[in-house]
């Protein structure tokens, strides 16, 4: 199965029994919008919905780190992801959260996992059914294994400063890189990470929220000074859209790890050097 599927790719195996859709749409309540409200209201047949906002480490203070293995397994698990399985996921959110959602099944060691391009807003667009309600999935084993995707921490990224053995690539806005834009949580400075290059992760995406693909692709990364040969780790503003731009050097076949902390640790921390401008 390829990273990432069509939705006549999906259409035409939904039933198979080793596949599974995952609805992973995260939404911030401040939009009023409830993600788990719309997968109710209507979801791709048989999908079963993903609540990111609870997957992630609740003791920690920042507002995305990854959860612990046990809580990840167990919470796969109870939706019925696990060994064997084939995963698409989909999201109908601004931040493309179905990256975030590939990231982290990357991370604990599944190999099989999809994105569907366009998510469900293309499938509906398209006339295909949908379902109402919630799934009740069947319990199924998910064994943690080393993933092939990293994260990267706070002493991590400060040691990077010196080394430079890793491109930063940051996936905020272009304002927000330079300053311009004050980031939107208190406590927060504006600017970021010394050296790092800023590619906005909507630069990867067509008009039409369709992914950008080969040379289209490559060519954002480019623009934006990454070199696709040498590894990199992304950031954002607390680690969701970073899974977007790590999805995108996946789909290049580039080496990535994710800042987990990002600007939102990043940003607070009185002790680490800001940058403004370009």
């Amino acid at each position: 199965m390829d990273a990432l599927v069509t939705t006549e790719w999906l259409a035409g195996e939904l039933g198979a029994r080793d596949l599974r859709v995952v609805d992973a749409t995260y939404i911030d309540a401040a939009t009023g919008r409830d993600a788990a409200a719309e997968y109710d209201a209507a979801h791709i047949p048989g999908a079963v919905f993903l609540n990111l906002a609870e997957l992630r480490d609740t003791d920690d203070e920042l507002p995305n780190t990854v959860p612990g293995p046990a809580k990840f397994a167990s919470r796969m698990q109870a939706l019925g992801l696990g060994d064997g399985c084939r995963i698409v996921l989909y999201d109908s959110s601004p931040w493309h959260t179905s990256a975030r959602a590939w990231f982290l099944l990357r991370l604990f060691g599944m190999r099989d996992v999809a994105i569907l391009d366009g998510g469900i807003a293309k499938w509906r667009a398209e006339g295909r059914e949908t379902a109402s309600g919630t799934e009740a999935p069947r319990h199924r084993h998910f064994t943690v294994q080393p993933g092939d995707v990293a994260v990267r921490d706070l002493t991590a990224m400060t040691a990077n400063l010196e080394s430079g053995a890793e491109q930063v690539v940051d996936a905020r806005s272009a304002a927000r890189f330079t300053g311009e834009e004050a980031d939107p949580r208190a406590g927060v400075a504006s600017g970021h990470i010394p050296g790092s290059k800023s590619l906005p992760y909507t630069r990867l995406f067509t008009a039409e929220g369709i992914w950008k693909r080969g040379d289209a692709l490559k060519a954002a990364f480019v623009e934006a000074g990454v070199d696709l040969d040498r590894p990199m780790v992304t950031t954002c503003g607390s680690g969701i859209t970073a899974a977007v731009v790590a999805f995108g050097a996946h789909l290049l076949g580039a080496d990535v790890a994710l800042y987990d902390g990002s600007w939102s640790e990043w940003g607070a921390d009185p002790a680490t050097p800001k940058a403004l401008g370009a």
